[in-house]
């Protein structure tokens, strides 16, 4: 039995077997070493970590030198799971606590979240298996899994973390530098909240950075006072009511979105628990996203388009051809494009390219990134490519389109 082993058998005794809480045990060389999961489940369970993208951001944060702390992952469905890693073997190997939800999950929404995912490793039977093993996947607010997640670090680096650290850590796994009244500082929150509300304004469903990115510049709004959960709900409930507004822009009736907002405010002022809080936020944003996209996509488009433009919103960080695409649907390459084009009006590039200018522009006015950084993050082999394709789009660069709005 490995060392790998051991630490998973007294890690796991620590989570009572009611919590269907898992421990998985990997190497970042060899992947997957070891679990707790019950062994007709671990290999869905391990395939929907890889697939959904918590395996590559699990290593990511594994290979830091600084990242020491425990790290939470998140997924476009609302899968989470928390990454741990012990501070003498860090090089080697990793713990994974999950997955978990925050609430219970809803099957439509799920389905539809996952739907970009499906193309790309070929195997609709994924999708299917884990819709079927949804009700088995464990739900707990979230003040209750990170206390597991601190239990399993602090035995395993022999140290007391406190739930503040944790915070810190979950949401970009850096501490969020401070200068609380410098004006740099509130004109972050400002982007960052402007970049939250279009999200739901266009139903961008690849949100997740930008809810992340949020989190770690502001928790909600300033307001003192004794008690901090009531601090936190006044928080949410201006989100609420912010995200709502954003949504009838987007094209969400009055009578829907008034609606909805005032369900999720009746549900925050029932709550008792912090944890029940930032799930409920969660499910709201997530929520409110997804309605104004099913509004925004296109009736004219087949189910195969749709699925590809779903999965290039998705994937904008890397290359994206026809082919691809062609998979995903499960078409040629030459039947797709032509297909594309007729129910699109534009080529598969050409669509990309558009999609990438949209998100560089609303980069550009919510975040501080530079042209460099944006250039990165949306694929383009290099910075001054993407400021020829900008300016063929826009009609300016990068540079002068953020001083343009800004101002």
């Amino acid at each position: 039995m490995t060392q790998g082993e051991q630490d998973l058998i007294l890690l796991g005794s620590l989570i009572p077997a009611s919590e269907k809480l898992y421990i998985w045990a990997y190497s970042i060389d060899s992947g997957l070493i070891a679990s707790s999961c019950p062994k007709d489940e671990e290999d869905m369970l391990a395939q929907s970590f890889r697939i959904l993208g918590g395996l590559d951001k699990a290593l990511q944060y594994a290979a830091g030198s600084d990242n020491t702390r425990p790290f939470i992952i998140g997924s476009p469905i609302g899968m989470q799971w928390a990454i741990v890693t012990e501070a003498e073997r860090k090089s080697s190997l990793y713990f994974v606590i999950g997955p978990v939800f925050y609430s219970s999950p809803v099957e439509n929404q799920v389905r539809q979240a996952l739907r970009p995912f499906l193309g790309s490793w070929g195997n609709g039977m994924w999708s299917t298996e884990l819709l079927r093993l949804l009700p088995q996947i464990s739900v707990m607010p979230y003040a209750i899994f990170t206390r597991y997640v601190l239990m399993v670090h602090n035995t395993l680096n022999r140290e007391q973390l406190d739930l503040d650290s944790l915070n810190l850590e979950q949401a970009a796994g850096s501490k969020a530098q401070a200068d609380p009244a410098g004006e740099r500082d509130r004109m972050q929150v400002y982007l960052s909240e402007k970049a939250l509300l279009q999200a739901v304004r266009t139903g961008n469903i690849n949100y997740q950075s930008t809810l992340q990115n949020s989190i770690r510049i502001s928790p909600g709004v300033g307001i003192s006072g004794q008690d901090p959960l009531q601090q936190a709900k006044i928080s949410i409930i201006v989100f609420i009511t912010l995200v709502s507004r954003a949504a009838m822009e987007g094209g969400l009736t009055p009578e829907t979105a008034y609606s909805l907002g005032d369900s999720y405010i009746q549900s925050v002022i029932e709550c008792r628990d912090s944890g029940e809080l930032s799930a409920l936020s969660m499910a709201m944003y997530h929520d409110f996203i997804y309605r104004v996209h099913a509004l925004r996509a296109n009736p004219n488009y087949s189910h195969a388009v749709q699925k590809c433009c779903d999965y290039i919103e998705f994937n904008l960080d890397r290359k994206i051809c026809a082919a691809d695409l062609a998979a995903l649907a499960g078409y040629s390459e030459y039947y797709l494009t032509e297909k594309f084009r007729k129910e699109t009006s534009r080529s598969v590039t050409a669509y990309i390219r558009s999609v990438r200018m949209e998100r560089a522009k609303l980069l550009l006015e919510s975040t501080t990134l530079s042209v460099a950084e944006i250039a990165g993050r949306l694929a383009f082999n290099t910075p001054n490519y993407f400021i020829q394709c900008f300016r063929e789009s826009v009609g300016c660069t990068p540079a002068r389109y953020r001083e343009q709005h800004r101002k």
